[in-house]
């Protein structure tokens, strides 16, 4: 009895231990699971259906539809002398501006005495153009006249003065000679009365004197002819001849020189003419600055300031006033000349794959809460705003204009607005916030609350707004997504390289593959000069051949080593002089004939004039 009572009680002991462990088994797994920290940090966004409106909005502000840019078209910086006070309507030749022109004045006081200088040295080398050519004429007509008398007195000499000088001189001759005859007679008769003593000593002698002088008489007549006529006569025909021809010669000086003078002189005159032209139009154009220093009113319209209308993107421009400087080309004054408006405003280059020309745009003005004007696109800039990129190079927008419907007495040039471009709307559109949305290998993808997990989910998307993007399918409403999705997943596309089916060479093929066809376009060259007359067919197989041999060589360098391909290719470029050699002939036919060099003392081959490298 003890035994049993004994062995109940240890049973019940362990029957009651197994119910105690069995009930803290059963409270350990019914009890609430503790939630972790990731999951207390998720928030969970419902998916919604309703009206969905695409839409960009960017601020902007309001310009004249139409209007005139009044700018300053005087050179250099000018101070405002007068400026008519903004806002002020104006007629058709108000005065706008007024600049300071005190030193233009200036300016046109010595220029017109410039002017009137250039004008005198015109006038002075006109006059010295005419004085040129009438002393060129003069000087011409006395050097033809010289040129003439010198003609002249050649031929008068030689038709003239010669013959009468000779026949004067032959004249003299033959009376020397009668006188000597008639001397010799009286002498011979007065010798025989001498003998004959009839006749006295002294008149024998007187007659021989008479005959000694005759003869002397005869020999200086014969004597002066011909020294006429050997040494007077070319003389004097060198010199009329040289004469002629240094009258010709400067007649030609003179014509010449008289040519020069003449283009000297033009060439004078037109510069004279030009810098009077020039000085002229400068003058010209001293008067038009001096007229453009008053800016008038071109049409009827309300005065804007440039700097109060425009974009001060400098930071530093101050509204126009009196005694400020101004430079050219500076925008000063804007005349609208309609009523209608439009909104520029600036849209980022992200954006532009959004908007388009002719999208319906509101527009909301600061300073009109609660009216709407609605308008459309109707210019996109091809070109990123300069002004914004000077400011920040990263940034990149572009201009756009919004023609506005109605404003007329409302709106005012310059105004604050904010454009709300309608892209699409969706009357009944299932869409998530745009946070739910991350990219996995360039697809959209959710993760929605499947009890306490996530499950990924790829889905449809459209446009977004910011704020909101259209879910086209993958979701249903009243589903919740993941606000914060994980970013682990979200890589970028470019995160891992695709391999491009494409075949890398090995520097050696490369090597190999260019040292082919340099050999191949030796070959052609070479054979082309040996056969001037080869047809396109032979050229085609040897193209086909040298293709043929050159896959041949890749092939065999793919299976050699390094060292192997480095040998190869020297032996390659060793055989490239005899290939040339050996092909300049042209195939089937005997190479032409060629001058060799002379051979080296030890018999060697001498090297090419250009190895290859």
């Amino acid at each position: 009895m003890a035994a049993k009572r004994s062995f109940f009680k240890t049973l019940l002991r362990w029957l009651f231990f197994l119910a105690i462990i069995a009930a803290a088994g059963w409270w350990y797994w019914q009890r609430p699971k503790p939630i972790s920290a990731e999951q207390q940090s998720r928030i969970f966004a419902k998916v919604e259906r309703g009206p969905l409106v695409i839409n960009l909005t960017e601020a902007g502000s309001i310009k004249p539809r139409e209007q005139i840019v009044i700018k300053s078209q005087v050179e250099g910086r000018n101070a405002i002398l007068f400026i008519v006070p903004e806002g002020q309507k104006v007629s058709k030749g108000d005065v706008l501006i007024e600049l300071d022109a005190s030193a233009q004045q200036d300016n046109l006081v010595n220029q017109e005495i410039t002017v009137q200088n250039t004008n005198a040295s015109y006038t002075q080398a006109t006059e010295n153009m005419e004085v040129v050519k009438n002393q060129a004429k003069a000087d011409v007509d006395k050097a033809e006249l010289a040129l003439r008398f010198a003609k002249e007195d050649l031929v008068k000499y030689k038709d003239g003065d010669y013959p009468k000088t000779l026949n004067e001189l032959e004249s003299k001759v033959t009376l020397a000679a009668e006188e000597l005859q008639r001397a010799r007679d009286t002498l011979k008769w007065s010798k025989t009365l001498f003998e004959e003593k009839y006749l006295s000593e002294t008149e024998y002698r007187s007659d021989e004197l008479s005959c000694r002088r005759a003869e002397l008489n005869l020999v200086t007549a014969q004597n002066n002819v011909s020294l006429l006529q050997e040494y007077t006569y070319k003389r004097q025909i060198a010199q009329l001849e040289s004469d002629v021809a240094q009258s010709e010669m400067a007649l030609e000086r003179i014509r010449r020189s008289t040519r020069a003078n003449i283009v000297q002189a033009e060439a004078q005159l037109l510069a004279r003419e030009l810098e009077l032209n020039r000085q002229k139009k400068r003058l010209e154009k001293i008067n038009d600055q001096i007229a453009k220093s008053t800016i008038t009113a071109p049409t009827d319209g309300l005065v804007i300031y440039a700097t109060s209308a425009g974009n001060r993107w400098r930071g530093n421009t101050e509204p126009l006033q009196e005694g400020q400087e101004v430079f050219e080309r500076q925008e000063l004054i804007y005349l609208p000349t309609a009523d209608t408006f439009i909104a520029e405003v600036k849209i980022h280059e992200t954006y532009l794959k959004k908007i388009y020309i002719g999208l319906p745009v509101r527009v909301r003005i600061d300073a009109l809460p609660g009216q709407i004007f609605m308008g459309k696109i109707t210019k996109i800039a091809p070109l990123p705003d300069a002004q914004s990129m000077f400011m920040n190079p990263d940034l990149k927008v572009y201009n756009t204009i919004v023609e506005l419907e109605g404003g007329d007495g409302v709106l005012k040039s310059g105004m604050n607005c904010e454009a709300e471009i309608i892209i699409e709307q969706h009357q009944d559109a299932l869409y998530v916030p745009i946070q739910c949305v991350v990219r996995i290998s360039g697809k959209p993808v959710v993760y929605v609350k499947n009890g306490d997990d996530l499950e990924r989910r790829d889905v449809e998307i459209g446009l977004d707004n910011n704020r909101m993007v259209h879910v086209i399918s993958g979701l249903e409403e009243g589903e919740e997504v993941l606000i914060t999705p994980p970013l682990q997943d979200a890589v970028s596309i470019r995160a891992t390289d695709e391999i491009a089916d494409i075949n890398i060479p090995t520097r050696a093929q490369a090597d190999a593959d260019e040292a082919s066809r340099q050999a191949a376009s030796r070959s052609r060259s070479g054979s082309g000069d040996g056969q001037a007359a080869s047809s396109d067919s032979s050229r085609n197989g040897d193209s086909q051949a040298a293709s043929a041999d050159r896959s041949k060589i890749r092939e065999q360098m793919a299976n050699m080593s390094e060292e192997e391909r480095a040998e190869f290719i020297k032996k390659m470029r060793a055989r490239r002089p005899q290939q040339n050699r050996g092909e300049e002939g042209g195939e089937g036919q005997p190479a032409t004939p060629r001058r060799r060099r002379p051979s080296s003392p030890d018999g060697a081959a001498p090297a090419p004039a250009n190895p290859q490298p």
